[in-house]
């Protein structure tokens, strides 16, 4: 199903981005990578073509509407398609509500909100227009469960798992375009590296104790949501650590 297909992951510099991207190529498709760091995207893109893949890179911030506009307008037309999109990019700084942390919210609502709005805005007309089409949000466990000093990222994970349903309520059925909301719960990725909070200290800890997942097995469930026949829309996919209680 994925051989010869046009994926765009955003956020592909590391973490789970970085891993679906060489994913998605092992499997056959072309994939074009945005992100802000482009050394990252620079080595992601040697490392596909060492693997015999083909890749396009693009330095990406998902929070400017143009660059998302920019990059799609580029991959169509070097490869004349999208069939893929990766809403990957997002932030996680964690923090107490009463610390007022104003900056990280806006920050965490313009990455993990906005910069998915804006990147399947980029690309949902031609998908519309070709009738076909496959959009992965990245939510979260904290789309489904809210915890202290999670509350507004788990607002941010709600609602990308919101919009996930109501892409596919307007969109699979009338145009083809299936629709996934991964939803992992801890990974061993950058993403903690963004937490501020002094007094989330052994919370960060824990978590690096902790046997998370991988990188490569969420990139693995995004495969398999892909890579599955175009009857089979996966709609959701939540994956824990066998060690993680909520």
């Amino acid at each position: 199903m994925i051989k010869d297909t046009v994926a765009i992951i955003t956020g592909a510099s590391s973490g789970i981005g970085f891993a679906t991207a060489l994913a998605l190529s092992k499997a056959g498709a072309k994939v074009a990578i945005g992100a802000r760091r482009v050394d990252k995207l620079e080595e992601l893109a040697k490392k596909i073509t060492e693997n015999g893949g083909e890749v396009f890179y693009q330095k990406l911030d998902v929070t400017k509407k143009s660059e998302c506009d920019d990059f799609a307008k580029a991959v169509l037309e070097k490869w004349n398609s999208i069939d893929i999109l990766v809403n990957n990019a997002g932030l996680m700084p964690l923090s107490f509500f009463k610390n007022l942390k104003v900056d990280e919210w806006d920050r965490m609502v313009d990455v993990n909100i906005k910069g998915v709005l804006y990147s399947t805005a980029a690309v949902i007309t031609h998908m519309k227009e070709k009738k076909s089409g496959h959009i992965v949000n990245l939510s979260s466990v904290a789309g489904r469960i809210v915890f202290p000093a999670g509350s507004v990222y788990c607002a941010t994970k709600h609602a990308v798992a919101a919009f996930s349903e109501g892409l596919r309520q307007e969109f699979s059925v009338r145009s083809n375009i299936r629709v996934t909301s991964i939803e992992p719960g801890v990974v061993d990725t950058e993403l903690n590296n963004t937490i501020t909070d002094e007094s989330l200290k052994g919370f960060v800890e824990n978590a690096a104790k902790m046997e998370a997942l991988h990188a490569e097995d969420i990139a693995n469930a995004i495969l398999f949501a892909v890579d599955s026949p175009s009857y089979v829309n996966v709609n959701e996919i939540l994956i824990r650590p066998t060690t993680q209680e909520r």
